[in-house]
């Protein structure tokens, strides 16, 4: 199972949840994935099991979220180009200013806070070479229009598939322009905003399937029921590659 079917599943109803423990058919690994390693997946490296029922008392932040029972096959595709050159992770603050712990899920209050924002589609191969792409765009209107970022770029995943994806590419900034009009595309609005769940992912981006596994279960275990959109936000720069360590807050929106 891809991380498109994970997050389709979440998005749909969070219901047909026993649809998450079925392990998907040889015949459905992508092209190009790359073969197995000997390095375990972020949710192989700090197992903890599952309840069967959930557990309010374990809800607060700093709850240690539970391993999956099954690993699905992850979808990461080709190579990508070289990540664009962007203010380093300390230069810009991120939406929740504390930082949070990996395999720990933290409960926190995102705020709105104007964006610039560029609306883009992709497979799942290409997805940091076209999240990438949309940054620099939104950085090119933002140096036409004389405003500057003020935040850490995220995404916004609006629709998943089971060979792509629609998401929002995002920018924060102090402040939308006069007239509020689009910039070469570029439009202006907010970041999401509101009670969320932070989970940690620390890792390539290739890995990054193995944290939501565990966000997937998590939601599973606790029975909550979150909005048909997950952000991506990028502490550090976006890259590709098996070197590659990155630092994402992965937000999920409770209903």
């Amino acid at each position: 199972m891809t991380r498109s079917t994970l997050v389709a599943v979440s998005l749909l109803v969070l219901g047909p949840l026993a649809a998450l423990a079925q392990t998907p058919a040889p015949g459905d690994a992508p092209k190009g994935a790359p073969p197995p390693t000997n390095a375990p997946s972020p949710a192989e490296t700090n197992p903890l099991p599952l309840t069967t029922s959930p557990d309010p008392s374990k809800s607060g932040p700093g709850t240690a979220m539970p391993a999956p029972e099954q690993a699905p096959v992850r979808n990461p595709g080709g190579s990508d180009p070289a990540p664009i050159a962007k203010p380093g992770p300390s230069a810009l603050p991120t939406l929740v200013p504390n930082s949070g712990e990996a395999n720990d899920v933290d409960e926190v209050t995102l705020p709105a806070k104007p964006a610039a924002i560029l609306s883009g589609q992709t497979k799942w191969e290409d997805a940091v070479a076209s999240l990438t792409g949309s940054f620099r765009t939104i950085e090119a209107a933002l140096a036409k229009a004389g405003l500057k970022a003020a935040g850490r770029p995220l995404s916004v995943f609006t629709k998943t598939e089971e060979d792509g994806f629609q998401y929002e590419a995002m920018i924060p900034i102090e402040a939308a322009p006069a007239g509020g009009g689009p910039v070469d595309g570029v439009r202006f609005g907010s970041t999401p905003s509101g009670r969320a769940l932070r989970f940690k992912h620390n890792g390539t981006y290739e890995e990054i399937d193995g944290t939501y596994e565990t966000l997937t279960a998590y939601l599973d275990v606790k029975e909550i029921d979150v909005q048909d959109r997950f952000v991506e936000e990028y502490v550090s720069d976006l890259k590709s590659g098996s070197e590659d360590k990155l630092d994402i807050n992965i937000y999920a929106l409770p209903k």
